[in-house]
Protein backbone atom coordinates (compact mmCIF):
# COMPACT_ATOMS: atom_id res chain seq x y z
CA UNK A 1 0.00 0.00 0.00
CA UNK A 2 1.46 3.03 -0.64
CA UNK A 3 2.32 5.80 1.94
CA UNK A 4 -0.17 8.70 1.47
CA UNK A 5 2.69 11.49 2.68
CA UNK A 6 4.07 13.94 0.33
CA UNK A 7 7.67 13.43 -0.40
CA UNK A 8 8.16 16.53 1.00
CA UNK A 9 6.91 15.07 4.12
CA UNK A 10 9.15 11.83 4.32
CA UNK A 11 12.35 14.22 3.43
CA UNK A 12 11.51 16.26 6.34
CA UNK A 13 10.71 13.02 8.69
CA UNK A 14 13.83 11.37 7.53
CA UNK A 15 16.12 15.11 8.02
CA UNK A 16 14.73 14.98 12.05
CA UNK A 17 15.73 11.45 12.64
CA UNK A 18 18.88 12.27 11.63
CA UNK A 19 19.20 14.70 13.56
CA UNK A 20 18.17 13.32 16.42
CA UNK A 21 20.82 10.86 16.02
CA UNK A 22 23.54 13.17 15.39
CA UNK A 23 22.96 15.57 18.11
CA UNK A 24 23.18 14.88 21.67
CA UNK A 25 20.57 15.05 24.08
CA UNK A 26 19.74 18.57 25.19
CA UNK A 27 20.08 19.21 28.77
CA UNK A 28 16.90 19.35 30.95
CA UNK A 29 16.45 22.21 33.04
CA UNK A 30 16.66 20.94 36.71
CA UNK A 31 15.08 21.84 39.81
CA UNK A 32 18.45 20.77 41.68
CA UNK A 33 21.90 22.51 40.78
CA UNK A 34 25.12 20.84 39.55
CA UNK A 35 27.19 21.09 43.05
CA UNK A 36 30.82 21.49 41.80
CA UNK A 37 33.37 19.20 42.60
CA UNK A 38 36.05 20.11 45.21
CA UNK A 39 39.43 19.92 43.68
CA UNK A 40 40.44 16.73 46.07
CA UNK A 41 37.55 15.17 44.72
CA UNK A 42 38.01 15.70 40.81
CA UNK A 43 39.96 12.33 40.46
CA UNK A 44 37.85 10.15 42.22
CA UNK A 45 35.15 11.11 40.24
CA UNK A 46 36.95 11.07 37.12
CA UNK A 47 38.23 7.17 38.26
CA UNK A 48 34.53 6.14 39.01
CA UNK A 49 33.24 8.20 35.23
CA UNK A 50 35.87 5.93 33.58
CA UNK A 51 34.47 2.74 34.98
CA UNK A 52 31.26 3.20 34.54
CA UNK A 53 31.95 3.98 30.73
CA UNK A 54 33.76 0.32 30.34
CA UNK A 55 30.33 -0.56 30.77
CA UNK A 56 28.10 -1.71 27.28
CA UNK A 57 26.01 1.77 26.30
CA UNK A 58 26.35 3.18 29.45
CA UNK A 59 24.99 6.89 29.95
CA UNK A 60 25.97 9.85 31.52
CA UNK A 61 23.78 12.67 32.63
CA UNK A 62 23.07 14.53 35.68
CA UNK A 63 20.30 13.81 37.79
CA UNK A 64 19.59 15.55 41.08
CA UNK A 65 22.40 17.58 40.43
CA UNK A 66 24.93 14.45 40.54
CA UNK A 67 26.99 12.69 37.66
CA UNK A 68 24.50 9.34 37.03
CA UNK A 69 25.06 6.69 34.75
CA UNK A 70 22.47 4.61 32.98
CA UNK A 71 22.43 1.45 31.56
CA UNK A 72 21.60 1.99 27.75
CA UNK A 73 18.10 3.81 27.47
CA UNK A 74 17.47 1.99 30.67
CA UNK A 75 17.74 2.03 34.87
CA UNK A 76 20.46 4.31 36.38
CA UNK A 77 23.85 1.84 37.79
CA UNK A 78 25.53 4.55 39.78
CA UNK A 79 24.55 7.70 41.20
CA UNK A 80 27.71 9.88 42.45
CA UNK A 81 26.90 11.54 45.76
CA UNK A 82 28.87 14.83 45.77
CA UNK A 83 28.72 15.84 49.45
CA UNK A 84 24.52 15.41 49.04
CA UNK A 85 22.69 17.09 52.22
CA UNK A 86 26.07 17.83 53.96
CA UNK A 87 27.13 14.15 53.42
CA UNK A 88 30.80 13.65 55.71
CA UNK A 89 32.40 11.71 52.36
CA UNK A 90 32.26 11.62 48.39
CA UNK A 91 30.68 8.13 47.80
CA UNK A 92 28.68 5.75 44.46
CA UNK A 93 25.05 4.87 45.13
CA UNK A 94 24.62 1.35 43.75
CA UNK A 95 21.66 -0.85 43.33
CA UNK A 96 22.20 -4.05 44.26
CA UNK A 97 20.44 -7.08 44.37
CA UNK A 98 18.58 -8.74 46.95
CA UNK A 99 20.77 -9.30 50.71
CA UNK A 100 23.90 -7.22 49.14
CA UNK A 101 23.41 -3.95 51.05
CA UNK A 102 22.55 -5.72 54.54
CA UNK A 103 26.10 -8.04 54.07
CA UNK A 104 28.35 -4.91 53.07
CA UNK A 105 27.14 -2.34 55.56
CA UNK A 106 27.76 -5.44 58.22
CA UNK A 107 31.06 -6.73 56.54
CA UNK A 108 32.27 -2.64 56.73
CA UNK A 109 30.36 0.15 57.78
CA UNK A 110 33.02 2.20 57.73
CA UNK A 111 32.87 1.70 53.68
CA UNK A 112 29.22 0.67 53.26
CA UNK A 113 26.04 2.78 54.39
CA UNK A 114 22.25 2.68 53.55
CA UNK A 115 21.82 6.15 51.11
CA UNK A 116 18.77 8.18 52.13
CA UNK A 117 16.18 7.88 49.61
CA UNK A 118 16.96 4.76 47.87
CA UNK A 119 18.00 2.56 50.93
CA UNK A 120 15.16 0.95 51.29
CA UNK A 121 15.52 -0.32 47.97
CA UNK A 122 18.45 -2.30 48.28
CA UNK A 123 21.16 0.88 47.21
CA UNK A 124 24.38 0.72 49.41
CA UNK A 125 26.38 3.51 49.20
CA UNK A 126 30.42 3.33 48.54
CA UNK A 127 32.68 6.03 50.10
CA UNK A 128 35.29 6.93 47.65
CA UNK A 129 37.46 9.29 49.52
CA UNK A 130 39.17 7.31 52.17
CA UNK A 131 41.34 5.30 49.99
CA UNK A 132 39.12 2.27 49.08
CA UNK A 133 40.20 -0.87 47.18
CA UNK A 134 39.15 0.15 43.13
CA UNK A 135 39.15 -3.16 42.13
CA UNK A 136 36.38 -3.89 44.96
CA UNK A 137 34.48 -0.78 43.82
CA UNK A 138 34.89 -2.00 40.13
CA UNK A 139 33.62 -5.53 40.61
CA UNK A 140 30.35 -3.66 42.53
CA UNK A 141 29.72 -1.10 39.81
CA UNK A 142 29.80 -4.13 37.64
CA UNK A 143 27.20 -5.95 40.04
CA UNK A 144 24.98 -2.96 40.37
CA UNK A 145 25.24 -2.54 36.36
CA UNK A 146 24.02 -6.64 35.65
CA UNK A 147 21.05 -5.73 38.37
CA UNK A 148 19.42 -3.24 36.55
CA UNK A 149 21.21 -3.72 32.17
CA UNK A 150 18.72 -5.65 29.71
CA UNK A 151 19.92 -9.19 29.08
CA UNK A 152 21.14 -7.79 25.69
CA UNK A 153 23.31 -5.64 27.66
CA UNK A 154 24.97 -8.08 30.06
CA UNK A 155 25.52 -10.86 27.11
CA UNK A 156 27.88 -7.96 25.56
CA UNK A 157 30.31 -8.22 29.07
CA UNK A 158 33.47 -9.63 29.05
CA UNK A 159 33.63 -12.69 31.60
CA UNK A 160 34.49 -11.25 35.38
CA UNK A 161 38.27 -11.46 35.85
Amino acid sequence: MASKRSPAAKKKTAEKKATRRAAPPAAKASAHPVRQLAAKDAPLVERLRKLCFTFPEAGERISHGEPTWFAGKGKVFAMLDNHHHSSPHLSVWLPMPPGAQETLIEADPARFFRPPYVGPSGWVGVVLDTKPDWKMVADLVRESFVHVATKKLVAQLPPPR
